[in-house]
């Protein structure tokens, strides 16, 4: 049975009919707060080979744009796999599959040291052969930010 999520208590779903019964357009919850540190940035730069100087030159950001250095985008976004179950537990699957994005985008940046949290809607829920497709917005909320940092609108797929 579906559960309205808290901050922490995730919202539950149960299986195929579940997911099937989720309201559509509504958040259905929200993630903890993260801290976003120097050194996850760091070690994005490292595994993506962006190391633009915005994100890892901590004292040359200092006179950017940002006033500061910033998180790369698409660390950001590669918050998804561990914020998502915060806010939206899928049970009774056997398998969980990225299917792609549809859109993202990223209004405002995100500096180090700033927190995130994400809430997530159900924009579609379709069956699927042997399984059920989810469409996902995730918003990513700065703490204290009037923009968010990032919208993404995710597909998922899930197997019982």
């Amino acid at each position: 049975m579906s559960t309205l999520s808290t901050a922490t208590d995730p919202y539950r779903v149960d299986g195929v009919a579940d997911a099937l019964a989720l309201p559509l357009g509504q958040v259905l919850g929200h993630s903890s707060w993260v801290e976003i540190t120097q050194e996850q940035v760091n070690q994005f730069a490292q595994a993506t080979g962006d190391h633009q100087w915005i994100h890892v030159d901590v004292e040359g950001a200092k006179d950017g744009p940002f006033g500061g250095t910033v998180a790369h985008g698409y660390l950001t976004l590669s918050l998804i796999p561990s914020l998502l179950p915060e806010a939206l537990e899928l049970r009774g699957f056997s398998m969980g599959v990225n299917y792609g994005c549809d859109r993202v985008r990223f209004p405002a940046p995100v500096p180090v040291g700033s927190r995130l949290r994400a809430s997530v809607v159900a924009d579609a829920v379709t069956e699927v052969a042997g399984g059920v497709q989810l469409t996902l917005t995730l918003t990513f909320e700065l703490e204290g930010g009037g923009k968010p940092a990032c919208v993404a609108t995710i597909v998922i797929r899930q197997y019982p």
